[in-house]
């Protein structure tokens, strides 16, 4: 086996191992966890959009997204609701602005814009896992996002390899094709199945095809995730995010489905499986 493979294998078991650990015990645990990968994670797309130099970990127009992701966390832990998420994502909004006016024209429209879209891209939507987790019953359908992201992931990449003929996006990402992309929306609703049946049945009956639904959704959008990070790689002209995990590169190289399937599970499970609001 060669020596890359092998070291992708074994930070990918660590990351594993640290996904089951955080995500049983939730509480601040899972919460202070997800914070720190949203700040790396924050960092690491500052810098793949130039918005910091090569060995800057922070300036004044990325403050606010530091601050802020901070800030969403706390009072994520101690209000939940919906207000306080909008004040947060309000302030940040809006103290990226004050930074763009008083230093002007040091930073440009676009610069603004990606600092904003940033704080909303990892953390906020990093955070739905610890969402789900607070859910009823969300220590058992917290698993369904990596089922939906990280199994999605292994049976397309297995599928592909094995008989992927057709090209998905090959601008963007000329490995992938349609038969593995299809191959991981069965794969995820095969093992969300197999979930079902050992683990949900007794503590959640009744919500069999609630699941499917929820994996073949989060899968696709999976998929979507995984793709939206290869496009702004691409535009940035970078390979890697970071070199944080070895074998792997970057928490966003690692998360990059995660961050899209959290919210999304977030929501499937409130109205499909929880009934609504």
């Amino acid at each position: 086996m060669p020596e890359n493979m092998m070291t992708r294998i074994i930070s990918g078991a660590c990351l594993v191992v640290i996904a089951i650990v955080c995500n049983y015990y939730g509480g601040p645990l899972l919460l202070s966890v997800l914070l720190g990968c949203s700040l790396i994670g924050l960092f690491e797309f500052y810098r793949a959009t130039g918005l910091l130099a090569e060995k800057k970990i922070i300036n004044p127009v990325t403050l606010p997204g530091y601050l802020c992701a901070v800030a969403y966390y706390v009072f994520l832990y101690f209000h939940k609701d919906t207000e306080h998420m909008l004040f947060i994502i309000v302030t940040a909004i809006i103290l990226t602005m004050l930074v763009y006016v008083f230093t002007f024209p040091k930073y440009k429209a676009a610069e603004v814009a990606y600092c904003v879209f940033g704080f909303i891209y990892v953390p906020v939507m990093l955070s739905f896992i610890f969402r789900v987790r607070e859910l009823e019953n969300g220590i058992y359908t917290v698993w369904l996002i990596y089922v939906a992201s990280w199994v999605c992931d292994t049976f397309a990449y297995m599928v592909g390899m094995a008989i992927g003929k057709h090209k998905l996006c090959p601008r963007l990402s000329p490995k992938k094709s349609i038969e593995g992309a299809i191959g991981g929306i069965a794969g995820a609703v095969l093992v969300g199945f197999l979930f079902d049946l050992l683990l949900l049945r007794d503590a959640m009956p009744g919500v069999t095809i609630g699941v499917l639904i929820v994996c073949a959704v989060g899968a696709i959008v999976s998929q979507t995730g995984d793709l939206a990070a290869s496009a702004i790689k691409r535009n940035h002209e970078i390979k890697d995010y970071g070199n944080l995990i070895p074998g792997h590169g970057g928490i966003l190289d690692r998360f990059d489905s995660v961050i899209f399937t959290a919210p999304m599970i977030y929501f499937l499970l409130v109205f499909i499986v929880h009934g609504g609001f």
